[in-house]
């Protein structure tokens, strides 16, 4: 009696280690679907770099059950030391806007082809890279201070595109056509690893803060951007100096404009798999950029705004309009 209950405990024991593994990846691979799309990228200003080590992870437009679409401030992460950070996006397929969740690795993946601006310009990173175990910075789309930051680099970024918008999503109607790279449909295949603590954290505070909701701040953010994570409040943080187009309110409640929960496509995260940092001594390891150095960045930000291509004609049936019409913004910064 004692061995079969023992043996009990552990079969009872295992059931529940499962689940929560189970409970754990699904987390990780079912993204979030909407049936309208997102707004246009808020134009914006990047703060200064707030020391060595820091990554720029552009702001996006979010969603939740309450509110809707809400905007996530671009801000400054401490990166895992060889890691690059592949941000989030919004992709259509088969009538609605579904999430890809960003990820670290060690190189840049497939984000759409949407110029989030300041290195992110459609197609790898030109705004830094990792040379042995420091990042250095390239100050022609950085806003970085010498007094503060030494690992500083000058590499001029080449736009390659006459017309330019904020589009914030791939596909659909008037969505980014841009399609994966032989070397950004690698990058997927590598170990990758989930959004920080404070990345997460990052996302849910903005959430709550109703000022950062799209029917709210009518697609200009009060806070675009900040320092560092979560700080919201500093003297650092940055308002949006525009919306990246014209906003028209949703038809319908965020209730019925979700959609269902549903596996993420083959160029998101695929759930995250363990990265070793490159070893800082192998001099092959000093350049891991999804763009190399040498190569103009494609649709690259001169201004702090995305830019990304303008959509071709589509063969398939039209996909139900977006929630917002896009435009060019009137006004770009420096940065």
């Amino acid at each position: 009696m004692k061995m079969n209950r023992s043996i009990v405990r552990w079969l009872l024991l295992a059931v529940v280690v499962t689940s929560l593994s189970a409970a754990s990846f699904g987390q990780i691979a079912v993204g979030i679907s909407v049936r309208i799309g997102p707004p246009a990228l808020p134009v914006y200003a990047q703060p200064m770099v707030p020391g060595p080590g820091y990554m720029w992870t552009p702001g996006y437009w979010a969603w939740n059950d309450d509110g809707g679409y809400y905007w996530v401030p671009g801000t400054w992460v401490m990166a895992p030391v060889g890691m690059y950070w592949t941000p989030g996006y919004w992709g259509w397929s088969g009538g609605l806007y579904m999430w890809n969740a960003g990820y670290w690795g060690p190189h840049i993946g497939f984000y759409g082809g949407i110029n989030y601006g300041f290195g992110y310009g459609g197609v790898g990173f030109a705004g830094g890279e990792w040379r042995g175990g420091g990042l250095y910075y390239n100050r022609s789309v950085t806003n970085v201070s010498v007094t503060n930051v030494t690992n500083v680099y000058n590499k001029t970024v080449i736009v390659n595109n006459t017309t330019v918008n904020n589009v914030s999503y791939n596909g659909g109607t008037g969505g980014v056509t841009a399609r994966p790279t032989p070397q950004e449909q690698a990058a997927t295949n590598e170990p990758h690893t989930a959004p920080l603590a404070a990345q997460t954290q990052h996302e849910t505070l903005a959430g709550q803060n109703r000022q950062n909701w799209a029917s709210v701040n009518q697609g200009r953010p009060a806070i675009a951007a900040t320092a560092r994570p979560g700080d919201f409040s500093s003297h650092s943080v940055i308002p949006a100096r525009a919306a990246g187009g014209e906003y028209h309110a949703p038809a319908m409640s965020p209730a019925e404009a979700r959609g269902p929960s549903t596996p993420m496509n083959s160029h998101s995260n695929q759930g995250f798999r363990p990265f070793t940092p490159p070893n800082s001594n192998n001099p092959q390891n000093k350049t891991a950029t999804g763009t190399p150095a040498s190569t103009p960045a494609h649709n690259a930000p001169q201004a702090n705004t995305s830019k990304p291509a303008p959509p071709a004609p589509k063969k398939s049936s039209p996909p139900p309009p977006p929630q917002h019409k896009q435009s060019e913004p009137k006004e770009h910064g420096k940065f």
